[in-house]
């Protein structure tokens, strides 16, 4: 029991110490995740804890639950236009920075050309965490957000493939590279092709079946995701890949309780970051780390200032990104999570410096997601890249009511719809949709007929899902309502 009620209280230090730091975070302008693992560090004074495994397995199922979070809140009308290029950055942009600093990382700890070219792959991916978090509630110009939120959503996969194939190589130097090659094309097309018909099936799950328990939805939605990753990955395929894609469908798509889903996601999202974060840092040493302290240094210089921005520059070379945003997205290049949980593989693939990779990585991704994460909004700002803050951007919730076929859509009006300036008795809403609740200025107004629809408004709208499209287009216009 001593061992039990040990290991809760260690679960709720982490939970509550990591909760508390994200306010700091905020106030300080890093990355929380800077703070988590400051904290497991921490915590590596008083608790002696060497579960690598354990902590792979856990930063694993992180990752999905924090891409599946992600890739729900990712608008494909955003996304759409920046496909090409974030494609480019999550492919062709993780192989030359792997290269780049794969050749640095040889000449500086005396490694051999595959063991440099195996950590350059380790931290050759941005991290899906640490960019949402960073990017999430800041007035960033809307095209780099989404550019940088779909690379990093979907460069992991490369970046597993190029470590998992390097180790191989070590391990048997006389491996095919072209065989690799073919692996390659494999895993993404399987990522892909799975990750959309699991996201159709979960979608039509999820709006057809009849639970008695409405809490139950977003857990079998979270428990598709895992199903996605394990499957794919039985199958050969690339399971991170497939997350990604299945959950920006299902984001996308008209979704039953997607307001409970989304809640949910995020909390849960938020959760697996803290202990997953706080977990690697009980991972490290820090006496450990003073050993490789210079050459750590100079390495997340040259990934940060040399080998970030040439992947950007050439895996951009002939799309419509102007120099500042460019510069911008080298900069936006945040390592996190990914690099430590992927420099779990080498230690247990037993490979012999194993160990000083994982200290160099760890070292590298404290720096840059310190000092990148920090200068971020200073840097838009200094470029001329942020935006002004909308109060009328659309946006639509939907709150189930149990078993009923009716829902409450929150909807927030843009400042181009087509009900601004409408009172609500001229508003020409479907059969059985009533307005019952409208918030403007953080007041919540009692609608009557009279009540004038204002840009920023929030409605509570009453529908069942038949008058649910109806109603969308009434409020927001057919093209906002096809955007949203």
């Amino acid at each position: 029991m001593e061992i039990i009620g040990g290991l809760l209280f260690l679960l709720s230090a982490m939970l509550i110490i990591g909760v508390l730091t994200t306010k700091f975070s905020s106030r300080l302008g890093v990355p929380s995740l800077i703070l988590f693992l400051i904290v497991g560090m921490i915590l590596n004074r008083f608790i002696y804890f060497e579960e690598v495994r354990l902590t792979q397995f856990i930063g694993i199922l992180a990752l999905i639950i924090i891409l599946f979070d992600g890739g729900t809140q990712t608008k494909w009308g955003r996304m759409r236009p920046i496909l090409v290029p974030a494609t480019s950055l999550a492919t062709l942009g993780v192989f030359i920075t792997t290269i780049v600093t794969g050749v640095a990382a040889m000449y500086i700890l005396d490694f051999s050309l595959l063991e440099g070219l195996l950590l350059g792959a380790i931290v050759g991916s941005t991290d899906a965490a640490a960019v949402f978090s960073v990017l999430g509630n800041k007035n960033f110009n809307k095209r780099l957000t989404s550019t940088l939120e779909a690379e990093s959503g979907s460069n992991d996969p490369m970046a597993v493939f190029l470590t998992v194939m390097l180790i191989e190589m070590i391990q048997i130097p006389d491996m095919s590279i072209w065989s690799a090659v073919g692996g390659f094309f494999l895993q993404m097309g399987l990522g892909l092709g799975l990750g959309l018909l699991l996201g159709k099936i979960t979608v039509v799950v999820i709006n057809n079946i009849k639970l008695d328990i409405s809490g139950l939805y977003p857990v079998l939605a979270m428990g598709s995701a895992v199903f996605t990753y394990a499957l794919t990955d039985f199958l050969g395929g690339s399971g991170l890949l497939a997350v990604y894609v299945m959950a920006v469908f299902v984001g996308n798509s008209d979704l039953t309780h997607r307001f409970s889903i989304l809640r949910f996601n995020e909390g849960f999202a938020w959760m697996m970051q803290i202990v997953m974060f706080t977990l690697l840092g009980l991972l490290v040493f820090p006496e450990q780390l003073t050993a490789v302290f210079w050459e750590g240094i100079l390495i997340a210089i040259i990934l940060m200032f040399v080998a970030r921005p040439i992947a950007v520059f050439v895996s951009m070379l002939f799309m419509k990104y102007d120099v500042k945003q460019k510069l911008f997205i080298s900069w936006a290049g945040l390592k996190g999570a990914v690099p430590i949980v992927l420099a779990t593989y080498p230690i247990l693939s037993g490979l012999e410096n194993s160990n000083l990779i994982f200290n160099t990585v760890f070292f590298v991704v404290l720096i840059s997601a310190l000092v990148q994460g920090s200068t971020l909004s200073w840097l838009a700002e200094k470029l001329g890249l942020t935006e002004e803050e909308e109060d009328g951007n659309a946006s639509i919730e939907l709150i189930n009511l149990g078993n009923t076929d009716s829902e409450i859509m929150k909807v927030t009006i843009p400042k181009r719809s087509p009900a601004i300036g409408t009172s609500l008795i001229d508003l020409e809403l479907p059969d059985a949709t009533l307005i019952i609740g409208i918030t403007r200025n953080k007041k919540l107004l009692t609608p009557t007929g009279t009540s004038i629809i204002e840009k920023g408004d929030t409605l509570f709208v009453l529908s069942d899902k038949e008058n649910r499209k109806k109603a969308k287009i009434a409020l927001l216009g057919k093209q906002k309502h096809q955007e949203v």
